[in-house]
């Protein structure tokens, strides 16, 4: 069998190998046998997911299995993914499902896991459910088949510990925000969350309808939110994606602030309160050298990882940090969830907004970021494009042309069949030729029949 698990569970298009029912149903199966081994009188899953269509088809097909392994469902609907990860330990699960493909589009869908502590899985327990799958799990005993149950308060249980982040004397008077929920699993508990805290809110992207998610919205998609907040004068703009998991920020001029700005901004005023913890933040190879040597200017570390939200939770969990992300704009701030919340980030920024009484702009500008350029190569089922010698070549001619000022990313995607050719250099020319010579030596490979 393939490997099913990526850098976020599994993930791909609705009715295509891995993402059938029938699959989904093993999965379910064997998640459940996993997490139903140790003896207990109950087992209990709590299943979220985002507004995709297949997600009612995923939905069913989990519970199936689990609930025939012995396990009992909890229903949440439609929440954000932290929101299943926050749950799942307040319900005091064994196990949080969410089905999103988050920031993809509608025709894709995903399936990703938490432990009984809220944390995503690792790597190690991903394997050991893959060897399940494979070989097949024994159903319960007739009697002890699981029951399912819809839980209608998951969003305002999630709704008011997002508050709890937020200073408990501020509120948002005054403040005009818009929100693009990119028609996802935050369309209800965003526009709510701002409300109940004072804010003028202009909600957009909030009317899903199965397949528009992330179609022209959200965090991959910010200019419809940045036309809104200029024509409506707002003071910033949040983007979330599809599962709410991160957020892109706007200043009250439709300029995007990504997530290395944002980190920036923390890792600062965290490191002036005594908040950061060990003084260092965790961000993966994506981020910008700027904000490396903005860190090192204040006497702050960056500590590098993979590309992948978990793999930056795993960092900090391990060397005992409290603020993470990613560029992209995931943010983990583990002082309040186990895992990126795009919505509690974004209240973080607004609190700084409010106590600081500068515009998003001020705050979303705290370094010169070193000129970055990636670009993106499709290959096939089966090609392994960067094992060609013509592509090892170009590769090492981009790193002697980079070396000392920039830096070379080369990686295969964890989610889509894509290669990532990324490159950073202080000389915006010798970056863009680095990254074409290696693209262009990338697309030759994967032209061949």
């Amino acid at each position: 069998m393939d490997k099913l698990f990526g850098t976020d569970g599994v993930r791909g298009t609705a009715n295509v190998h891995p993402m059938t029912a029938e699959m989904a149903l093993r999965i379910g199966a064997a998640v459940g046998r996993y997490f139903s081994r140790e003896t207990s009188s109950v087992h209990r899953v709590v299943i979220g997911k985002d507004t995709r269509l297949s997600g009612y088809m995923f939905e069913n097909a989990l519970t199936a299995g689990l609930t025939s392994t012995g396990m009992n469902v909890l229903l949440l609907g439609p929440v954000p993914t932290p929101a299943v990860g926050l749950l799942t330990r307040s319900m005091r699960a064994d196990l949080g499902v969410m089905i999103s493909a988050s920031h993809n589009p509608a025709h894709d869908n995903g399936i990703k896991f938490f432990g009984p502590d809220g944390f995503k899985l690792s790597d190690k327990v991903e394997a050991e459910i893959e060897a399940l799958i494979a070989e097949g799990v024994s159903a319960a005993p007739a009697d002890g088949i699981g029951r399912a149950k819809r839980i209608d308060d998951g969003r305002f249980r999630y709704i008011e510990r997002v508050k709890t982040s937020f200073p408990r004397q501020m509120r948002l008077d005054g403040l005009k925000v818009v929100v693009d929920c990119a028609n996802g699993a935050a369309y209800k508990v965003a526009p709510e969350a701002l409300w109940e805290l004072g804010a003028t809110v202009i909600p957009v992207g909030v009317g899903p309808n199965g397949n528009n998610i992330n179609d022209g919205c959200g965090s991959t998609h910010p200019q419809m939110a940045a036309e809104t907040v200029v024509a409506h004068g707002a003071d910033v703009g949040i983007c979330l994606d599809g599962d709410a998991d991160r957020v892109i920020l706007l200043d009250e001029t439709g300029k995007i602030g990504d997530g290395d700005q944002f980190m920036a901004l923390m890792a600062s005023r965290w490191a002036s309160e005594g908040r950061l913890a060990n003084d260092a933040l965790v961000a993966t190879v994506m981020s910008n050298l700027g904000l490396e040597n903005f860190l090192q200017g204040k006497g702050l570390r960056l500590e590098r990882t993979g590309v992948g939200d978990r793999y930056v939770v795993e960092r900090m969990r391990a060397g005992g940090f409290n603020l993470g992300g990613e560029q992209s704009g995931h943010i983990v701030m583990t002082d309040y969830a186990t895992t990126g919340d795009g919505l509690m980030a974004a209240l973080q920024f607004l609190a700084e907004m409010v106590s600081s009484g500068k515009p998003a702009s001020m705050l979303l500008n705290n370094f010169d970021p070193v000129p970055q350029l990636l670009k993106n190569v499709r290959f096939a089922a089966g090609q392994t494009p960067l094992e060609d010698a013509s592509v090892q070549a170009a590769i090492g001619q981009a790193e002697k042309d980079l070396a000392g000022l920039g830096r070379l990313l080369i990686r295969k995607s964890g989610t889509e069949p894509l290669v990532r050719v990324m490159a950073e250099h202080e000389n915006a020319d010798v970056m863009t030729r680095a990254v074409d010579m290696v693209v262009e030596a990338v697309a030759d490979a994967v032209s061949v029949p």
